[in-house]
């Protein structure tokens, strides 16, 4: 038996061949990588719906109902509603057995201005009906993010997987079809996948809410996760284009990134770390999100969960987190008028492990901040906090 082996001439044939696959990978990159956008402006609130948000309480709480037959929930959204509409909130959230079960589906509920009562839940997107309008298989929808453009109409950005798991994700951008946006006749139609990377566009997520622009456009915060973790800025016009994408920290291990204004040009993104011992980490922008600089981690443990954040109109912010490096079952709803230093307001709950409260939305709605989060897997609680008496 004669054992063959590579002649010098054929090794580097080879080696020629993978640098020049290389080069053409980093090529397409280039080619099919949206620009940077422009500096931007952030719509930052005028005044404070309530006058000192140090003396946020609570004013009512519940779980939002549930689509028949569905045992499982989590990661809410809320949207707020115009203020001639019936309801003063939209929230989504994927349902199903569990998640990633077959029958995940993304569900929505409104809160109904006149009955002060979340409506019974429906499906709103089915993925096997998207996977129908695409022309490729969806096995799974998670992490649902709405959007209402400078024309009134909603859009959702909604987490899809092919094969793999949520590392091979991509972000799928709905828009509303419906002629009204009453959850009793809100549809949605898919725009695209968003064109994120050269690799079909897998692995990147969306998880929080966009910052509105005062164009009428939005930035929305996405990460990416298959081995090195980071999160990235997308910006949109009024219209729901797509016009582009920043990386907003050189750091591999966060995810999920929040934004709030702190001023017109000046923000901060506050994020999930997956390392052990963790803290809520932060990187900013002074120049309407042209560039970012990471700063040192908040005073903050965080149990590698998701966040939550909002601006105030009396010029602090507002924060829903978990206050643990090893657990969810806590979550407290912190304030600072820095960014940087925070103090809590409020233990929003106190449980025990296995006990998890996790995955928090926020928004300010009729005179209220609105708080929904994930509860123990199984239903999508809300708080509702005003002033003081």
């Amino acid at each position: 038996m004669s054992l063959l082996l590579p002649t010098a001439r054929s090794v580097s044939w080879r080696l020629l061949g993978v640098v020049l696959a290389a080069c053409a990978m980093m090529a397409l990159d280039v080619v099919q990588r949206a620009p940077s956008p422009l500096v931007a402006r952030a719509v930052v609130p005028a005044q404070s719906i309530v006058q000192n948000t140090a003396n946020l309480v609570e004013k009512d709480r519940g779980t939002i109902p549930m689509p028949d037959g569905m045992a499982a929930a989590h990661a809410s959204t809320l949207l707020t509603m115009p203020t001639n509409h019936a309801a003063a909130l939209t929230a989504l959230w994927f349902a199903g057995d569990r998640e990633s079960a077959a029958n995940v589906q993304i569900a929505a509920s409104q809160f109904d201005r006149a009955t002060r009562q979340w409506t019974a839940a429906r499906l709103v997107v089915d993925r096997f009906a998207m996977g129908q309008a695409l022309g490729f298989g969806v096995r799974r929808l998670g992490n649902p993010v709405a959007w209402t453009d400078g024309s009134g109409r909603m859009h959702l950005f909604v987490v899809a997987t092919g094969w793999g798991g949520w590392a091979a994700s991509r972000v799928l951008h709905l828009r509303q079809s419906s002629a009204g946006s009453s959850l009793a006749e809100l549809a949605f139609e898919p725009v695209r996948v968003l064109p994120l990377s050269w690799l079909w566009n897998t692995s990147h997520l969306v998880r929080n809410a966009s910052l509105p622009l005062d164009d009428g456009g939005m930035v929305l915060p996405v990460y990416f996760e298959l081995g090195t973790k980071y999160p990235v800025a997308l910006r949109f016009d009024r219209d729901g284009a797509f016009q582009g994408l920043t990386r907003m920290s050189q750091n591999t291990h966060w995810l999920q990134p929040a934004l709030v204004a702190q001023s017109a040009k000046q923000w901060l993104a506050l994020m999930r770390d997956v390392r052990p011992n963790g803290k809520i980490g932060v990187a900013q922008t002074m120049d309407g999100g042209r560039h970012w600089a990471d700063l040192p981690d908040l005073a903050l443990d965080n149990p590698d969960a998701a966040v939550a954040a909002i601006a105030a109109g009396d010029g602090s912010l507002l924060l829903v987190h978990n206050p643990s490096v090893n657990s969810r079952a806590a979550l407290d709803l912190s304030r600072s008028t820095d960014g940087l230093h925070w103090a809590r307001v409020k233990a929003m709950e106190q449980g025990a492990p296995p006990a998890e409260f996790s995955y928090p939305a926020m928004a300010w709605a009729d005179g209220s901040l609105w708080v929904t989060y994930t509860a123990g897997r199984k239903r999508i609680a809300w708080q509702r906090f005003g002033a003081k008496p």
